[in-house]
């Protein structure tokens, strides 16, 4: 045996490791949750409040673990008083504070209207830009889950003629992060809309800090025969509706995700109009003074020679909504009355 049969064997070079993919699967709820921690750790002004956010996480769980991290002088649990929620909070706002505020249920925004519409929106405007009101409003909206109808409604609507608030809408777990942190990062006052039927959904999710630009629509998907303009829940049902179409009738369908409702990019949604000159609007909500009655008007009004037919809306039936599942579907709209809605404009 020689003395290189003895010695210890030569190590060879390894196959270096493929670096792992940071982006992992999170769901809505768990976007939202890393957005907030990540803005907690970036703004030590800000703050989060709320009905049983602290101990309990949330009714949803977005603010799971964020008391045991911040602790208690920064995720605060409140009495059940949705007027005294964003009053601290406008106060607290004109201070230098960024809050971050839970409203649990999108239908108990009632309870503190007239401090969301006279008080933070107006801020900035009647004191001549001396305050500003850096306050995100979150709250979980819409239906689709026999919640009846104090706990169901899509409020919008309620606010879309209230100058000076944001009123944000994602329809995606990748959205909501960055949706959620440009909200943070803003000065102005932001209702950011969480749908319920949404918080499962899942994605691929970039664990760092990214914002997605308030006001600027997104196109979900490319088409060239009808465009079909929607935000929130309506979003991947338009995308379902619009393979259903292109499967069964070769229809190419365009789908413009609004993301900001207001100011919503008009730019967008008026250059996919256009471009298809077959526009679908689809919304949750009741018919009667809502998104898709804005939207129907504005691309209408400003489109009128480029369209080849009149505007197809899709949205709620004007009745409030039951607690009954079967009944739900029948008030709510769906991927089949989208698709039926782009049929209906593609064959006019």
């Amino acid at each position: 045996m020689t003395a290189a049969d003895t010695a210890a064997p030569k190590r060879t070079a390894r196959t270096p490791r493929k670096p792992r993919d940071r982006v992992r699967k999170a769901s809505f709820t768990q976007a939202l949750n890393n957005a907030l921690d990540l803005a907690m750790s970036k703004h030590a002004e800000m703050f989060v409040i709320g009905e049983d956010i602290a101990e309990m996480g949330g009714d949803f769980g977005v603010t799971k673990g964020l008391l045991a991290k911040y602790g208690p002088e920064r995720v605060r649990d409140t009495p059940l008083s949705e007027a005294a929620i964003i009053g601290t909070c406008a106060g607290a706002a004109m201070v230098g504070m960024r809050p971050v505020a839970e409203i649990m249920f999108a239908d108990f925004i009632a309870e503190c209207y007239d401090q969301v519409v006279n008080n933070v929106a107006k801020m900035h405007y009647m004191f001549d830009g001396q305050f500003k009101a850096p306050l995100v409003i979150r709250t979980a909206c819409g239906g689709g889950f026999g919640g009846g109808p104090h706990h169901s409604q899509s409020v919008e609507g309620w606010f879309l003629n209230v100058p000076g608030i944001v009123i944000v809408a994602p329809s995606n777990p990748v959205d909501a992060k960055g949706l959620l942190l440009a909200s943070i990062d803003s000065d102005d006052p932001v209702l950011f809309l969480e749908h319920k039927a949404l918080y499962r959904s899942r994605a691929e999710v970039p664990p760092e800090y990214y914002t997605t630009p308030l006001g600027q629509a997104a196109i979900a998907r490319e088409g060239s025969d009808v465009t079909v303009v929607a935000a929130m829940r309506m979003v991947p049902m338009a995308l379902e509706a619009a393979e259903q179409a292109a499967a069964d009738s070769g229809i190419s369908v365009e789908v413009v995700d609004l993301r900001t409702i207001r100011p919503y990019d008009a730019a967008t949604v008026l250059a996919a109009a256009a471009k298809t000159g077959r526009v679908v609007v689809a919304n949750e909500a009741p018919r009667i003074g809502g998104l898709g009655a804005e939207l129907s008007a504005r691309i209408s009004e400003e489109c009128f020679a480029d369209l080849k037919g009149p505007v197809v809306r899709v949205d709620g039936l004007d009745t409030p909504i039951p607690f009954s599942v079967p009944l739900e579907d029948v008030v709510l709209p769906g991927t089949q009355d989208i698709a039926a809605a782009i049929n209906a404009a593609a064959q006019y």
